[in-house]
Protein backbone atom coordinates (compact mmCIF):
# COMPACT_ATOMS: atom_id res chain seq x y z
CA UNK A 1 0.00 0.00 0.00
CA UNK A 2 2.71 2.24 0.44
CA UNK A 3 3.66 4.05 -2.98
CA UNK A 4 7.64 4.63 -4.26
CA UNK A 5 8.86 7.28 -2.57
CA UNK A 6 8.54 11.00 -4.96
CA UNK A 7 10.70 14.33 -4.54
CA UNK A 8 7.11 15.64 -3.47
CA UNK A 9 6.41 13.83 -0.37
CA UNK A 10 9.81 12.73 0.45
CA UNK A 11 10.89 15.25 2.09
CA UNK A 12 9.15 17.64 5.03
CA UNK A 13 8.07 21.35 3.10
CA UNK A 14 10.47 23.96 5.03
CA UNK A 15 7.49 25.92 5.82
CA UNK A 16 6.23 22.94 8.12
CA UNK A 17 6.88 22.54 11.72
CA UNK A 18 7.86 18.92 12.19
CA UNK A 19 7.08 19.37 15.81
CA UNK A 20 3.52 20.65 15.18
CA UNK A 21 2.40 17.95 12.89
CA UNK A 22 -0.92 15.65 13.54
CA UNK A 23 -0.30 12.67 15.59
CA UNK A 24 -3.08 11.01 13.90
CA UNK A 25 -4.49 11.81 10.12
CA UNK A 26 -8.32 10.60 9.35
CA UNK A 27 -9.28 10.79 5.81
CA UNK A 28 -12.66 10.48 4.46
CA UNK A 29 -12.81 9.18 0.71
CA UNK A 30 -15.30 10.85 -1.03
CA UNK A 31 -16.10 12.35 -4.09
CA UNK A 32 -14.05 9.79 -6.67
CA UNK A 33 -16.99 8.74 -8.45
CA UNK A 34 -18.08 12.09 -9.13
CA UNK A 35 -14.86 13.52 -9.97
CA UNK A 36 -14.84 10.26 -12.78
CA UNK A 37 -18.09 11.36 -14.25
CA UNK A 38 -17.00 15.11 -14.43
CA UNK A 39 -13.68 13.70 -16.98
CA UNK A 40 -16.37 11.61 -18.71
CA UNK A 41 -14.59 8.20 -16.91
CA UNK A 42 -16.60 5.33 -14.97
CA UNK A 43 -16.93 5.72 -11.73
CA UNK A 44 -14.65 3.15 -10.80
CA UNK A 45 -11.65 5.09 -12.67
CA UNK A 46 -12.15 7.20 -9.53
CA UNK A 47 -12.04 4.62 -7.07
CA UNK A 48 -9.00 3.31 -8.59
CA UNK A 49 -7.23 6.52 -8.71
CA UNK A 50 -8.52 7.30 -5.10
CA UNK A 51 -6.28 4.62 -3.91
CA UNK A 52 -3.36 5.52 -5.62
CA UNK A 53 -3.53 8.88 -3.74
CA UNK A 54 -3.97 6.74 -0.60
CA UNK A 55 -0.90 4.97 -1.28
CA UNK A 56 0.95 8.94 -1.56
CA UNK A 57 -0.77 9.56 1.60
CA UNK A 58 0.63 6.60 3.68
CA UNK A 59 3.99 7.31 2.07
CA UNK A 60 4.21 10.99 3.30
CA UNK A 61 2.99 10.15 6.60
CA UNK A 62 5.71 7.46 7.13
CA UNK A 63 8.18 10.00 5.67
CA UNK A 64 7.48 12.96 7.52
CA UNK A 65 7.08 10.98 10.78
CA UNK A 66 3.10 10.60 11.19
CA UNK A 67 2.49 8.02 13.16
CA UNK A 68 -1.53 6.87 12.65
CA UNK A 69 -3.46 7.73 9.54
CA UNK A 70 -6.93 6.08 9.12
CA UNK A 71 -8.87 6.12 5.93
CA UNK A 72 -12.71 5.67 5.87
CA UNK A 73 -13.25 3.31 2.89
CA UNK A 74 -16.80 2.37 2.79
CA UNK A 75 -19.71 2.77 4.88
CA UNK A 76 -22.83 1.46 5.64
CA UNK A 77 -24.68 3.14 4.01
CA UNK A 78 -22.62 2.30 0.36
CA UNK A 79 -24.12 -0.76 0.36
CA UNK A 80 -26.90 1.53 -1.41
CA UNK A 81 -25.05 2.30 -4.51
CA UNK A 82 -25.71 0.56 -7.65
CA UNK A 83 -24.22 -3.55 -7.00
CA UNK A 84 -21.56 -3.30 -9.95
CA UNK A 85 -19.89 -0.78 -7.78
CA UNK A 86 -20.06 -2.39 -5.01
CA UNK A 87 -18.60 -5.56 -6.35
CA UNK A 88 -16.29 -3.24 -8.10
CA UNK A 89 -15.15 -2.05 -4.78
CA UNK A 90 -15.48 -5.28 -3.01
CA UNK A 91 -13.06 -6.82 -5.68
CA UNK A 92 -10.52 -3.65 -5.16
CA UNK A 93 -9.98 -3.92 -1.37
CA UNK A 94 -9.29 -7.62 -2.22
CA UNK A 95 -6.80 -7.21 -4.67
CA UNK A 96 -5.31 -4.20 -3.95
CA UNK A 97 -4.57 -6.11 -0.05
CA UNK A 98 -3.21 -9.04 -2.09
CA UNK A 99 -0.94 -7.24 -4.22
CA UNK A 100 0.27 -4.39 -1.44
CA UNK A 101 1.04 -6.66 1.21
CA UNK A 102 4.78 -7.53 1.16
CA UNK A 103 5.51 -3.96 0.44
CA UNK A 104 3.53 -2.81 3.54
CA UNK A 105 5.77 -5.52 5.21
CA UNK A 106 8.63 -4.05 3.92
CA UNK A 107 8.04 -0.80 4.57
CA UNK A 108 7.00 -2.24 8.42
CA UNK A 109 3.14 -0.58 8.04
CA UNK A 110 0.61 -2.31 10.41
CA UNK A 111 -2.63 -2.00 8.83
CA UNK A 112 -6.26 -2.92 10.55
CA UNK A 113 -9.99 -2.95 9.67
CA UNK A 114 -12.74 -1.46 11.60
CA UNK A 115 -16.65 -2.55 10.93
CA UNK A 116 -18.73 -4.92 10.57
CA UNK A 117 -16.49 -7.02 8.62
CA UNK A 118 -18.43 -10.23 9.33
CA UNK A 119 -20.81 -8.74 6.39
CA UNK A 120 -18.19 -8.51 3.72
CA UNK A 121 -17.27 -11.24 1.34
CA UNK A 122 -15.42 -14.18 2.64
CA UNK A 123 -12.91 -14.19 0.43
CA UNK A 124 -12.36 -10.47 1.56
CA UNK A 125 -12.60 -11.11 5.18
CA UNK A 126 -9.89 -13.87 4.47
CA UNK A 127 -7.66 -10.98 2.77
CA UNK A 128 -8.06 -8.81 6.28
CA UNK A 129 -7.25 -11.26 8.44
CA UNK A 130 -4.12 -12.34 6.55
CA UNK A 131 -2.75 -9.09 5.96
CA UNK A 132 -3.88 -7.56 9.64
CA UNK A 133 -2.22 -10.90 10.81
CA UNK A 134 0.99 -10.37 9.28
CA UNK A 135 1.36 -6.94 9.69
CA UNK A 136 0.29 -6.57 13.92
CA UNK A 137 4.19 -6.47 15.13
CA UNK A 138 4.87 -3.35 12.43
CA UNK A 139 5.45 0.19 14.40
CA UNK A 140 6.34 2.96 11.43
CA UNK A 141 2.77 3.71 10.88
CA UNK A 142 -0.35 2.71 12.04
CA UNK A 143 -2.73 2.75 9.15
CA UNK A 144 -6.89 1.55 9.71
CA UNK A 145 -8.86 1.30 6.82
CA UNK A 146 -12.68 1.80 8.15
CA UNK A 147 -14.42 -0.41 6.13
CA UNK A 148 -18.89 -1.31 6.22
CA UNK A 149 -18.35 1.01 9.46
CA UNK A 150 -21.11 3.36 10.58
CA UNK A 151 -20.06 5.88 13.48
CA UNK A 152 -23.74 5.34 15.08
CA UNK A 153 -23.31 1.34 14.65
CA UNK A 154 -20.17 1.62 16.19
CA UNK A 155 -21.82 3.11 19.44
CA UNK A 156 -24.54 0.65 19.23
CA UNK A 157 -21.86 -2.05 19.19
CA UNK A 158 -20.19 -0.75 22.24
CA UNK A 159 -23.75 -0.36 24.33
CA UNK A 160 -24.84 -3.63 23.31
CA UNK A 161 -21.42 -5.28 24.60
CA UNK A 162 -21.75 -3.38 27.58
CA UNK A 163 -24.93 -4.40 28.73
CA UNK A 164 -24.18 -7.77 27.73
CA UNK A 165 -21.09 -7.60 30.32
CA UNK A 166 -23.60 -5.75 32.86
CA UNK A 167 -26.20 -8.86 32.45
CA UNK A 168 -23.77 -11.32 33.18
CA UNK A 169 -22.47 -9.78 36.06
CA UNK A 170 -18.96 -9.16 34.26
CA UNK A 171 -19.39 -5.35 34.94
CA UNK A 172 -21.64 -3.18 37.09
CA UNK A 173 -23.51 0.30 36.08
CA UNK A 174 -21.68 2.21 38.41
CA UNK A 175 -18.54 1.14 36.44
CA UNK A 176 -19.18 1.92 33.22
CA UNK A 177 -17.79 5.38 31.91
CA UNK A 178 -15.79 7.16 29.11
CA UNK A 179 -12.71 4.62 29.17
CA UNK A 180 -15.10 1.75 28.97
CA UNK A 181 -16.98 2.96 26.52
CA UNK A 182 -13.98 3.82 24.38
CA UNK A 183 -12.47 0.17 25.35
CA UNK A 184 -15.64 -1.44 23.63
CA UNK A 185 -15.55 0.89 19.72
CA UNK A 186 -14.46 -0.74 17.07
CA UNK A 187 -11.77 1.52 16.78
CA UNK A 188 -10.42 0.65 20.78
CA UNK A 189 -6.18 1.20 21.29
CA UNK A 190 -6.51 4.22 18.43
CA UNK A 191 -5.46 8.00 19.34
CA UNK A 192 -8.45 10.60 18.47
CA UNK A 193 -7.56 11.75 15.08
CA UNK A 194 -6.24 15.28 15.52
CA UNK A 195 -6.64 16.35 11.44
CA UNK A 196 -9.51 15.13 9.39
CA UNK A 197 -9.77 15.58 5.73
CA UNK A 198 -12.71 15.20 3.38
CA UNK A 199 -11.63 15.22 -0.16
CA UNK A 200 -15.74 16.15 -1.61
CA UNK A 201 -15.71 19.32 -1.18
CA UNK A 202 -18.28 18.86 2.27
CA UNK A 203 -17.83 20.21 5.80
CA UNK A 204 -19.27 17.48 7.49
CA UNK A 205 -18.17 13.80 9.24
CA UNK A 206 -20.74 11.84 7.56
CA UNK A 207 -21.52 9.13 10.66
CA UNK A 208 -17.51 8.52 10.79
CA UNK A 209 -16.00 8.00 14.55
CA UNK A 210 -18.91 9.87 15.89
CA UNK A 211 -18.14 9.09 19.02
CA UNK A 212 -14.35 9.84 18.63
CA UNK A 213 -14.21 13.35 17.83
CA UNK A 214 -12.54 16.05 20.40
CA UNK A 215 -13.06 18.63 17.74
CA UNK A 216 -10.11 17.64 15.02
CA UNK A 217 -8.53 20.68 12.71
CA UNK A 218 -10.72 19.70 9.72
CA UNK A 219 -10.44 20.39 5.79
CA UNK A 220 -11.65 19.69 2.71
CA UNK A 221 -10.82 20.00 -0.97
CA UNK A 222 -13.08 22.43 -2.87
CA UNK A 223 -13.69 20.28 -5.63
CA UNK A 224 -14.69 16.64 -5.52
CA UNK A 225 -12.22 14.20 -6.77
CA UNK A 226 -8.69 11.58 -5.02
CA UNK A 227 -6.94 12.99 -2.01
CA UNK A 228 -4.67 15.39 -3.52
CA UNK A 229 -1.16 14.41 -3.36
CA UNK A 230 0.32 17.93 -2.41
CA UNK A 231 1.85 18.79 1.00
CA UNK A 232 -0.63 19.12 3.38
CA UNK A 233 -0.26 23.62 3.91
CA UNK A 234 0.79 24.62 6.93
CA UNK A 235 -2.77 26.22 7.64
CA UNK A 236 -3.75 22.46 8.49
CA UNK A 237 -1.31 21.74 10.61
Amino acid sequence: MIAKPSALLERLPADLDSHRLPEHVAVIMDGNGRWAQQRGFPRMVGHQRGVDTLKDLLRCCKDWGVPALTAYAFSTENWGRPLNEVDFLMTLFERVLRRELDEMMAENVRIRFVGNLAALPETLQAEIGRAMSDTADNTAVQFTVATNYGGRQEILHACRAIAQKVQQGELTVEEIDEQIFERHLYTAGLAHPDLLIRTSGEMRISNFCSGRWPMPKSTSQKRPGPISAAPISTRHC
